[in-house]
């Protein structure tokens, strides 16, 4: 199910937002715009999905410091929404502060959790918007696999989605259907290559069909390319990158360790001697020719230590992986944009930001969309 539209109310720098995504999606824009927001609020899906919204949150400072700080109008409450449409279905998530309880006047110990406001599902059937799942706070009702309104079993967790707490999936089938799809995404945004990193290094491994988020199993990973995927894509990359290189994955007692045959050298070049754009580049091949590809695939400003000349061969790539997943890059590079809208026929989506509010200046449909004043007080 790919996504044909996201909106995001009240995250960080987005007031709000409304874009049509195509099969690539190439998002630009200077630093501080919010290219990086919106790719975080996409991964806030797959962390719902995985019952781990708030440590995700957490790990940004707590839901206060991720909701938008801007003016929100009289007695609007603060909200953190992101709505994906799937086809014909349509999921929400809505999110806000645990309350202060003033009786007595004591802080929750857990205040920098989310508490989900609302979360709903509905499918388009007949041009008719039927109501799938309706959570309101602790209580959800939805419709099972014949049709019918049920209450949700159980109390729901105040801090995770109804998506993690789905306990009998086979009953309500397009819940289930949109957790998994959720669960699928890949999302990669640094790959860890300081002297000290796993991938420089033999590393026990396995068959490796889809890449780790820091790359540490990037031996494994290549290898797993080379004998049962995309072969030919691989070697043209290299050689697309580094003209007349060519990879060497040795494993040893089930220890894995790369190598790079570059032209001129008497001997291949070990992973602790390669530059951290180099391994950024194979990582990157990995993460793009994977043998088991996602119905989505995000990348957070992957020419991030890539040498300039690398941009266009990584926009190629780019594009290969698009025959079997919708792609989404978030870069500040232009030659890359450009690399990848003029093959793709798909015009880069350019953000800035205004009072301080990420907007959109163009996007895949050719015009930037707000939510409409009814959503902006349901969700933001």
């Amino acid at each position: 199910m790919p996504i044909q539209r996201l909106r995001i109310a009240g995250y960080r720098s987005v007031r709000q937002l409304s874009l049509e995504l195509g099969p690539v999606n190439v998002i630009v824009g200077a630093n501080g715009s919010g290219k990086t927001n919106l790719y975080r609020a996409l991964y806030l899906l797959v962390a719902a999905s995985e019952g781990r919204l708030a440590r995700t949150l957490a790990e940004e400072g707590g839901t206060p410091s991720v909701l938008w700080a801007g003016p929100r109008g009289a007695k609007k409450p603060a909200r953190l929404t992101v709505q994906v449409e799937l086809g014909e279905l349509s999921y929400e998530l809505s999110c806000g502060i645990v309350p202060f309880d003033p009786t007595p006047p004591i802080r929750d110990p857990f205040h920098l959790d989310p508490e989900v406001k609302s979360e709903h599902l509905w499918a388009w059937s007949g041009g008719r918007k039927v109501v799938l799942m309706e959570r309101k706070e602790r209580t959800a009702f939805m419709r099972d696999a014949d049709g019918k309104r049920v209450t949700f079993p159980t109390q729901l967790w105040n801090s995770e989605s109804v998506l993690d707490q789905l306990g009998e999936p086979h009953r309500f089938p397009r819940l289930s259907e949109v957790q998994r799809t959720f669960a699928a995404w890949r999302f990669y945004h640094h790959f860890r290559t300081d002297p000290d990193a796993a991938m420089r290094h033999p590393r026990v491994g396995v068959r490796t069909p889809v890449l780790a988020h820091d790359g540490a199993d990037l031996a494994a990973a290549l290898l797993t390319i080379l004998q049962i995927g995309d072969t030919r894509g691989l070697e043209q990359g290299i050689d697309d990158a580094f003209p007349g290189a060519r990879l060497d994955v040795r494993a040893s007692e089930g220890r894995f360790s790369l190598f790079l045959h570059m032209p001129g050298l008497s001997r291949p070049m070990a992973a602790t001697e390669l530059s951290d754009g180099t391994l950024r580049y194979l990582c990157l091949l990995a993460a793009l020719l994977s043998p088991r590809p996602p119905p989505f695939l995000a990348l957070n400003e992957p020419e991030t230590s890539l040498h300039p000349d690398l941009l266009e061969p990584l926009g190629r790539l780019v594009l290969r992986a698009a025959k079997y997943s919708q792609v989404w890059v978030t870069t500040h590079a232009e030659p890359l944009a450009r690399t990848v809208a003029e093959a793709s026929r798909c015009a880069p989506v350019y953000l800035v930001k205004r009072d301080g509010a990420t907007q959109v200046e163009g996007a895949l449909d050719g015009e930037s969309s707000d939510f409409t004043e009814e959503e902006e007080d349901r969700g933001g």
